[in-house]
């Protein structure tokens, strides 16, 4: 009964260490992307011109944000946003799959090495940093890497107070696969695979077999079998990730499963070769007793050799891996109307940090901002529209379109609060602010825009007709509002120290006066009898829609200004 109770409370530790692995990776990696999320987006983006910078790119983030699957979620979501091809999408995951291999050195550092004395002086440091605000990000990260230390203290205790070397049950049960048959290495790597897949964690997994390869008790070809399993594994939160986003997006997230199964084929097809010139890089015999330190070194090297030499096969190979992916998903024909309705660069599945959320809530605003500018166009269109067939389609499109932004600004303000429910930085929460003013804003051009139809189509049933200088002068007034429009799109698509918000400020004053002078006109018009009375007021209720989508205007690039 001790024994079991023993075993008992040597599974939680083990369970309860892993935990608090995850958690400290997870914690380090995201203080990681805080404080260097701006320059992540950058460096993703603008450092890879071809694929072996683009290699080099994935590897040097994934060594810095401890995490694969953080570069791997990123890379598929730049893809989906457009600001990445597939060809350098796929050189980036190649090598996140080298930045990798880095925790497990970490790892079995730990096994080998006490950390105990840099884990207290770091949760020290860091609770400090936490209160001061302005270093809470790094305090995080000193944080989240104690954690990581501390777990993987835990976790040697733990397999030390297991004695599994001296545990007939556990020594027989290992020793009964046959390690020198390919299918128990293919039985291993599937249960790796599958282990991986469930836990949502290679890191985890690694930890697992560095623990029992440290004990002696898993045979170092098992033990490869698993780190092989985990490298498919890792796929498969991408790979979910990419289920809702686009076409591409879903390619990237494939290439990455595509590029580890061919490393595992081919590493299979030389499998005890290879394991065998891993051994010796590390001075490792298996013949001999008293080697089991080594073999969590041993693990770390074949996975560090395998995502090398990988990479360095299939480096040449990424326009021919392109075409592959393609092939594999087409790109469906879908039908406007369905599309239509569809957010661009928003993946509300996605579990982003809150740097590439904003950068995804930015280019879903300014596809807002390119919509509303096109809903003006059919506007004016209407207005001109002298078929009533084509009239009352397009009257009934201006209407569904309305109906789509009032969606538009619903799914990104939704998606706005779920990444302002996170730890930011106060310079984050200023963006989202001023994208609620931003969605706001869009939304009531579209409302603007609704209205002006509306007018339209109320003179269209009214039979009533504009005199020909009335008819200029809305043409007139909807050019200089169409005008503003393209401006505000302009700034919401670039940077905005690339624009000058005086020339918004310029066309509102433009348009403010036109206004005023049209309904002075009208007056006189109206009690000079050139049109009666119905007509002055139709022709009036459109100037003040216009003057006041061009308000609106204004609002939208105050708020991309910060003003």
């Amino acid at each position: 009964m001790d024994t079991n109770h023993n075993y008992f409370i040597l599974a939680l530790q083990l369970l309860g260490s892993l935990g608090l692995l995850i958690y400290g990776m997870k914690m380090m990696s995201e203080a990681l992307q805080k404080m260097a999320g701006p320059q992540l987006r950058h460096i993703l983006a603008k450092m890879t011109t071809n694929r072996v910078t683009g290699m080099l790119t994935g590897a040097l983030v994934t060594c810095a944000v401890q995490s694969s699957s953080a570069t791997t979620v990123m890379t598929v979501s730049f893809v989906s946003a457009g600001l990445l091809t597939l060809a350098q999408a796929i050189s980036v995951i190649m090598g996140a799959n080298i930045g990798t291999t880095l925790t497990a050195w970490i790892m079995s550092l730990g096994y080998n090495v006490d950390l105990t004395s840099i884990v207290y002086p770091f949760f020290l440091i860091g609770i400090v940093l936490i209160y001061r605000k302005r270093q809470r990000n790094v305090g995080d990260f000193l944080f989240g890497t104690a954690f990581l230390f501390l777990a993987l203290v835990m976790l040697s205790g733990a397999g030390k107070a297991m004695d599994l070397e001296h545990n007939g049950d556990v020594i027989s049960f290992f020793a009964s696969f046959d390690t020198s048959s390919h299918l128990t290495i293919l039985a291993f790597l599937a249960i790796g695979t599958l282990i991986t897949c469930i836990v949502q964690s290679s890191a985890a997994v690694m930890a697992i077999t560095i623990l029992l390869c440290s004990t002696g008790v898993l045979p170092i070809h098992l033990g490869i079998a698993l780190v092989m399993g985990e490298n498919i594994g890792t796929t498969a939160t991408a790979n979910l990730v990419a289920l809702g986003a686009n076409t591409q997006a879903r390619r990237a997230a494939l290439a990455h499963l595509l590029f580890n199964v061919f490393g595992v084929i081919w590493v299979l097809i030389v499998f005890y070769p290879f394991v065998n010139m891993v051994c010796r890089l590390v001075g490792y015999d298996a013949a001999a007793s008293g080697q089991a330190t080594k073999l969590p070194v041993v693990l770390s090297m074949f996975h560090t050799c395998f995502n090398v030499i990988n990479t360095a096969i299939l480096i040449g190979l990424v326009p021919q891996m392109e075409r592959v992916v393609c092939r594999l998903l087409p790109e469906k024909k879908e039908q406007p109307q369905k599309e239509e309705f569809r957010l661009r660069y928003i993946q509300s599945n996605i579990v982003q940090t809150p740097e590439i959320a904003v950068l995804q809530a930015q280019k879903e605003t300014a596809a807002f901002g390119q919509r509303v500018v096109e809903t003006f166009g059919m506007v004016r269109t209407l207005f001109q529209e002298t078929d009533p067939k084509r009239f009352k389609e397009l009257f009934s499109q201006i209407e569904n379109e309305e109906d789509i932004t009032d969606k538009l600004e619903t799914e990104i303000a939704r998606y706005l609060e779920q990444v302002s429910n996170g730890h930011l930085s106060d310079q984050t929460k200023k963006k989202i602010r001023q994208m609620m003013r931003e969605i706001s804003e869009l939304e009531s051009v579209g409302d603007a825009c609704y209205k002006l139809a509306k007018t339209i189509d109320r003179k269209q049933e009214s039979g009533k007709a504009f005199v020909k200088h009335q008819n200029e002068q809305l043409q007139a007034f909807m050019t200089l509002c169409e005008r503003a429009l393209r401006q505000m799109n302009t700034v919401m698509h670039g940077h905005r120290s690339d624009h000058d918000i005086q020339e918004t400020y310029r066309m509102e004053k433009d348009i403010n006066q036109m206004r005023k002078r049209l309904k002075e006109e009208n007056v006189f018009a109206v009690n000079d009898h050139e049109y009666d009375y119905s007509v002055g007021t139709l022709y009036m209720d459109m100037i003040n829609e216009l003057e006041k989508l061009g308000d609106y205007v204004v609002n939208v690039v105050e708020a991309r200004f910060g003003k």
